[in-house]
C-alpha cells in the first residue's frame, strides 16, 4: 500500500530501535512496520494487515489489545491528575489502590511494593535494596548476585550483566564484576546427554555449590532467576528444579530474587509463577502484566524479611536515598488497578492455563515428531520449537544459517501470525495474550506447521 506521507523515510532517519540491526535497517533492509490498532489477540498495521499477535507484544498485552475499561482509567487519571511524586509518604488513590491489589495477589509473605517503570529499573531497585540490606546487616562483604546463563532480566549496567545472554554483554564492557553466572536450568541443551532429568537438576545444584565454595558464601548476597527461563528460549524448569535450588539458598543465607516480569499475574495459569513452582522469594520482580504494557510501570516486591531490616535502615542513617522521578506514577497506577480488575472479572488467568495446556499439548502432537524439532515445550501461556540439524544426535544449525528467523518470517508472510525468533539458539516461540481461544491456538499450531515444512520440508 503506497502512502503519501515521508513516515518511512522519517523512522530510517530519525528513530532509534532497540534490538535492531542498525545498519541494515537505516539500509531498508528490514522492514518498516508501523502498528495503529489492536482488538484482542489481534493487531493491525497502516497497510490494512490484521495480524494474530502469537507473542502479545513482548509477552506483555496479556489482557488483549482494545480493552476501553484500562484505555478509560488512563483517561479518567490523566483528567483528574496527570502526575504527582511518591517521595515523602506522597501518593495517589490509584497508587495505594494498585500496592494493595498486588499484595493482597503475591505471596503471603511479602510486604510492601516498590513502583518503577521498567523491569530494568526494578532489578536494578532489586540489587540496591539486596546490597543496603547487607550493609544495614553489618555484613559489607556480602554482595555478589548469581544470575543463570540462557536469563534475561534486563538492559541496563548491572541488570545487563545479571541478564545471561552474550548479545547483551558483547562490546558492553559486561558483566560487571559482582554478578557471576551459573548453569541454566535448560535440560534439552545438558552437555551429558545421558543424563536423567533427577540427575540433570543434581548437575545444576553441584555446579551451584561449586561456585557459592570457590568464591565464599559470606561474599553472595543473591541469586536471581526467572521461574521460567523466557528470552533464553522460554525454558520451563525440570522437575525438582527450584525446591532443590531453595534449599541450597537457604544454606547459605543467600537471597532470592524471583524475576517474574514475564510470568506475573498469571501467565503460567497461577497469578505468579512463584506459587506455580513453590518458590519462596525474598523479592519479586514485576512489570509487563502489571498493566498488560497498556502504561509502563514496573515494581519490586519486598518480603517481610527484608522489610524489618529496611526500616531498621532509616532509624539508623535517615531517609532511604533510592527514588525515580515517576515511581508509581499515577497514569501508570490507573492503569494497572484496571487491569487487575479486567483479569480477575475475565476469568484470564484460569483461561491462561487452560488454552495454554491445550496449545502446548496441540504444538506437541504437531510437531515433536518432525526430524528436525529437537524439543517442544512450555507452560501455560508460553511455548517454544526448538530446531535442530540432527534430532538423533543433537546437532545444532550454523547460527549463520537463521532457521529460526526463517520459520518466524514464514509463518508472518503465510499466516499474518506474529512468533518470535528467540536468541541463542533456533526456537521459535510463543507468548499469546491470556484472552487466546482454542480456535486461535488451532490457527497457530496449524500456521506454525505449514512454515517448518516451508522452510524445513
Amino acid at each position: 500500500m503506497l502512502h503519501n506521507d515521508k513516515l518511512e523515510e522519517w523512522d530510517r532517519d530519525n528513530f532509534f530501535h532497540p534490538s535492531t540491526h542498525l545498519a541494515e535497517f537505516a539500509r531498508g533492509n528490514i522492514a518498516h512496520r508501523v502498528i495503529t490498532g489492536g482488538s484482542g489477540s489481534h493487531i493491525e498495521d497502516r497497510d490494512g494487515n490484521r495480524l494474530l499477535d502469537a507473542f502479545a507484544g513482548l509477552y506483555c498485552v496479556n489482557v488483549g489489545y482494545g480493552r476501553a475499561e484500562i484505555a478509560d482509567a488512563i483517561a479518567a487519571q490523566a483528567q483528574e491528575l496527570a502526575y504527582y511524586h511518591s517521595y515523602v509518604g506522597h501518593g495517589t488513590e490509584a497508587s495505594i489502590t494498585l500496592a494493595k491489589m498486588v499484595l493482597d495477589r503475591a505471596p503471603g509473605h511479602m510486604s510492601k511494593v516498590y513502583f518503577g517503570l521498567s523491569g530494568s529499573d526494578a532489578n536494578e531497585t532489586n540489587v540496591k535494596l539486596i546490597w543496603y540490606y547487607n550493609n544495614i546487616l553489618g555484613r559489607p562483604e556480602k554482595k555478589k548476585i548469581i544470575s543463570r546463563w540462557r536469563g534475561y532480566h534486563g538492559s541496563g549496567l548491572m541488570t545487563g550483566s545479571l541478564t545471561g545472554l552474550e548479545l547483551f554483554h558483547k562490546t558492553f564492557d559486561l558483566p560487571l564484576a559482582q554478578v557471576l553466572h551459573t548453569t541454566a536450568p535448560d535440560y534439552f541443551r545438558r552437555a551429558d546427554l545421558g543424563q536423567s532429568e533427577p540427575q540433570f537438576v543434581g548437575h545444576c545444584v553441584a555446579e551451584l555449590e561449586a561456585l557459592i565454595a570457590r568464591e565464599g558464601a559470606d561474599t553472595i548476597a543473591a541469586f536471581i532467576g526467572e521461574p521460567v527461563l523466557g528470552t533464553g528460549g522460554i525454558v520451563p524448569p525440570p522437575n525438582g528444579y527450584w525446591p532443590a535450588i531453595q534449599a541450597v539458598l537457604d544454606r547459605h543465607d543467600i537471597l532470592l530474587i524471583a524475576d517474574e516480569v514475564v510470568t506475573g499475574f498469571g501467565r503460567l495459569g497461577a497469578m505468579f509463577g512463584a506459587d506455580h513452582y513453590g518458590i519462596r522469594p525474598d523479592l519479586i520482580t514485576i512489570a509487563k502484566g502489571l498493566t498488560s504494557a497498556y502504561a509502563p510501570l514496573s515494581g519490586s516486591i519486598v518480603s517481610d524479611k527484608m522489610w524489618r531490616v529496611l526500616e531498621r535502615g532509616t532509624d539508623e542513617n535517615g531517609p532511604i536515598g533510592h527514588g525515580w522521578t515517576y515511581s508509581a506514577h499515577p497514569i501508570g497506577a490507573a492503569a494497572g488497578v484496571a487491569n487487575l480488575k479486567l483479569i480477575d472479572a475475565l476469568g484470564l488467568v484460569q483461561n491462561a492455563g487452560m488454552v495454554g495446556a491445550s496449545f502446548n499439548a496441540k504444538m506437541r502432537a504437531a510437531l515433536a515428531g518432525h526430524p528436525q524439532v529437537g524439543d517442544v515445550r512450555g507452560e501455560g501461556m508460553l511455548c517454544a520449537v526448538e530446531f535442530v540439524k540432527d534430532r538423533a544426535d543433537r546437532v545444532f544449525y550454523d547460527p549463520a544459517d537463521k532457521i529460526g528467523p526463517q520459520i518466524a518470517a514464514k509463518l508472518l508472510e503465510q499466516d499474518q501470525i506474529i512468533g518470535r525468533a528467540m536468541p541463542q539458539g533456533d526456537i521459535l516461540g510463543f507468548a499469546p495474550p491470556f484472552c487466546l481461544t482454542d480456535d486461535e491456538a488451532d490457527q497457530i499450531v496449524a500456521a506454525t506447521v505449514r512454515a517448518v515444512k516451508a522452510v524445513l520440508g
